[in-house]
């Protein structure tokens, strides 16, 4: 994997892996980063919304818009 230099470089690294995102309402989603923009705007597939750690829902593909993300993470 190389060295991330831009964050949008940080995003193409994590294509096709699972990461964890959280959202300004506290919410929380993991699954596999499929696709994004230049506004952060992302599609998770196999997306779960975790609520106090724990699986709330299973959600299959999601799309999540860029300014309501806040941390996006590796899992």
């Amino acid at each position: 994997m190389n060295e991330p230099s831009r964050p949008l470089d940080a995003l193409n690294n994590a294509r096709d892996k699972r990461v964890i995102v959280e959202l300004k309402n506290n919410r929380q989603y993991t699954g596999k980063l499929k696709s994004f923009d230049i506004h952060i705007n992302l599609v998770l597939e196999d997306a779960e919304e975790h609520i106090d750690g724990e699986v709330k829902r299973k959600l299959g593909v999601v799309f999540i818009r860029g300014d309501t993300i806040t941390i996006i993470s590796p899992e």
